[in-house]
C-alpha cells in the first residue's frame, strides 16, 4: 500500500469511526428501558418492546464495528493494515474502501 493510499484509508477510517460513534449515541437513546407506567396500549407497548429489541441488536452490531474499525486503525498505524490475516495476501484497495474493517481478502472471506 502506497503512502497516498494509507492516507486515504486513514481518512476513511476516521470518518467511519465518527459516523459509528454517532450511530451508537442515537441507538443508546432508542434502547433505553421502556417504563411500564408510560401510556401505551397493549399493542403499542408490544411494538415499542419489539423496536427496542431491534435497536438493541443494531447497537451491538455498531459496538462490534467500532472495535473492528479501531483495530484496523491500529493496524494502519503499525503498518500491518490491508494484509489478509488468513493467507497473508494484500487485500484489494476497493474492498478496504468498501469495508475498511475487513481483515480477510475476498478469497479467504468466501471460504469462511
Amino acid at each position: 500500500m502506497t503512502e497516498q493510499e494509507q492516507q486515504e484509508m486513514k481518512k476513511i477510517l476516521d470518518e467511519k469511526i465518527e459516523q459509528t460513534k454517532e450511530e451508537i449515541k442515537q441507538l443508546e437513546e432508542l434502547t433505553k428501558p421502556i417504563k411500564p407506567d408510560n401510556a401505551y396500549g397493549r399493542l403499542s407497548r408490544m411494538d415499542a418492546i419489539n423496536n427496542k429489541t431491534i435497536n438493541d441488536a443494531a447497537l451491538r452490531e455498531q459496538k462490534s464495528r467500532i472495535q473492528k474499525l479501531e483495530r484496523a486503525q491500529k493496524k494502519l498505524d503499525d503498518g500491518k493494515y490491508g494484509i489478509c490475516i488468513k493467507c497473508g495476501d494484500e487485500i484489494p484497495l476497493g474492498r478496504l474502501k468498501f469495508m475498511p474493517w475487513t481483515a480477510h481478502c475476498v478469497k479467504c472471506a468466501q471460504k469462511s
